[in-house]
């Protein structure tokens, strides 16, 4: 592709998937802060333990959702309708059976994991209000991932972008009225999040309403070899996802042993501000993911080598800002959500923010490496990393860290599972990757042949 214009689509779709995932991550930080204000340490907590759960609804709406935009952009320049179709009616069908699967824990095993949770008799009530809400509304939460994705894929950014603002501005909104004025508390929260993909779903019907979509639903027979296609190219963002839940559950039960409900709520404040901030990493990997698999498909390794660089440039950039941000006003961050004025929870969540946020520049790098991989159609290795930085390295790390530091060593886990990760994909990328990307020089007698 034309450099200038690669520029060009590089600033347009990074920009605005940032300024999109950024409106996301609004969703719990603007909970955070309302039930903050009006449910004090013990809503905090219990958000925190329910938080698990969003992220595993995150994990499968974001399998199928990068999975199938990634097969559908691929296939987008080199097939007719009907294969388009069938890539978005195969993502439909395998997520509405996760939806099923949810709607019944919803329905029927609800109280059951908010004790698996490690909710105790304090938060219990709270907890299992917004669990089983967020529950009951998993379709929507799933069904949003997915048409965001495509949406995003089928050269509409600007429309996926707006549709995530406008439900993140319903939420804050819908907060508002339900916590404050309608008094509904923990029950209000949780339907102001559920209630908010459905306004981002009607913006986004626009698209297919225009008639300038590229896929649409049709009944068929489902197909399995693509569903399990799709399902191994979006498996890395599940695993991520799924991933950052497992984390909090343990995170949650360790600190609870070491520091209780409040110990819970300081690591609330810090998550949640986590959410926000890989918000951004996470809209630059948005952002690339179609460029990438746009220009694999062209086999383009130019582009992709500058698509990789320029992420990875924005990356550093990125975390330098934000880290002293976060150092300079950690303070004000913690008070925001210290409407008790604890000064346990103050300065535990002062002490998180340093220390956990060591990490963005490594997790960064982890990020954007993942979504490169999966665009060239390299599962295993965006799953190993995934898996590195999620599972393997950051469980083993937190019971020896938390034994060795109590809470100290929970805030420099992520730092160190984040940093060997980010080893473990610079070494994948030199042995397997570049050579692969590096165009070979021209034989000089190519024309001669012609």
């Amino acid at each position: 592709m034309y450099l200038p214009d690669l520029k060009q689509d590089f600033r347009k779709y990074v920009f605005l998937n940032m300024i999109g995932s950024f409106g996301i991550s609004l969703y719990i930080l603007a909970d955070t802060f309302f039930i903050a204000k009006g449910l004090g340490t013990e809503g905090l907590a219990a958000l925190n333990l329910a938080l698990p759960v969003f992220n595993f609804l995150n994990g499968f709406g974001l399998m199928f959702g990068i999975g199938g935009a990634t097969k559908f952009s691929i296939f987008y320049c080199h097939t007719d309708r009907i294969e388009t179709d069938r890539i978005f009616t195969n993502t439909i069908l395998g997520m509405l059976n996760i939806a099923l699967i949810f709607e019944i824990l919803g329905i029927f095993f609800s109280k059951q994991i908010t004790v698996l949770l490690g909710a105790d008799e304090h938060v219990f009530e709270l907890t299992h209000e917004y669990l089983r809400m967020i529950l009951l509304f998993s379709p929507a939460f799933l069904l949003n991932q997915v048409m965001i994705c495509f949406v995003r894929n089928d050269s509409a950014p600007k429309l996926a972008t707006a549709a995530m603002l406008v439900s993140s501005a319903v939420n804050v909104i819908l907060d508002c009225d339900f916590i404050f004025i309608r008094q509904m508390g923990m029950k209000g929260a949780a339907l102001a999040t559920c209630l908010s993909p459905l306004f981002s779903i009607a913006v986004m019907s626009l698209h297919i309403a225009s008639g300038w979509n590229a896929f649409q639903f049709r009944f068929q027979k489902p197909s399995f070899r693509m569903i399990r296609e799709i399902v191994s190219l979006g498996f890395s963002s599940f695993v991520t996802e799924l991933a950052a839940g497992i984390v909090m559950i343990v995170f949650n039960i360790l600190i609870l042993k070491l520091e209780g409900n409040t110990g819970v709520a300081a690591y609330g404040i810090v998550a949640n501000i986590a959410i926000v901030i890989v918000s951004l990493y996470t809209g630059i990997s948005y952002g690339i993911q179609p460029l990438m698999s746009r220009e694999h498909g062209a086999h383009d390794k130019k582009a992709l080598k500058y698509l990789l660089t320029e992420s990875l440039k924005l990356s550093g950039v990125l975390s330098v800002v934000i880290y002293i941000s976060v150092f300079f006003t950690s303070s004000g961050i913690a008070g925001i959500f210290n409407s008790e004025k604890n000064p346990e929870l103050q300065q535990m969540a002062e002490d998180g923010l340093w220390l956990y946020f060591t990490a963005i520049p490594f997790m960064g790098m982890n990020i954007i490496n993942t979504v490169f991989f999966t665009s060239l159609e390299k599962p295993k290795p965006a799953q190993l990393l995934s898996m590195l930085r999620g599972i393997i390295l950051v469980l083993p790390i937190a019971v020896i860290f938390s034994n060795l530091w109590d809470i100290t060593g929970i805030w420099l886990t992520v730092p160190a599972a984040e940093f060997l990760t980010c080893i473990t994909g610079i070494v994948i990328y030199l042995i397997k990757i570049r050579p692969e990307i590096i165009e070979k020089p021209k034989d000089p007698f190519e024309a001669y042949y012609d």
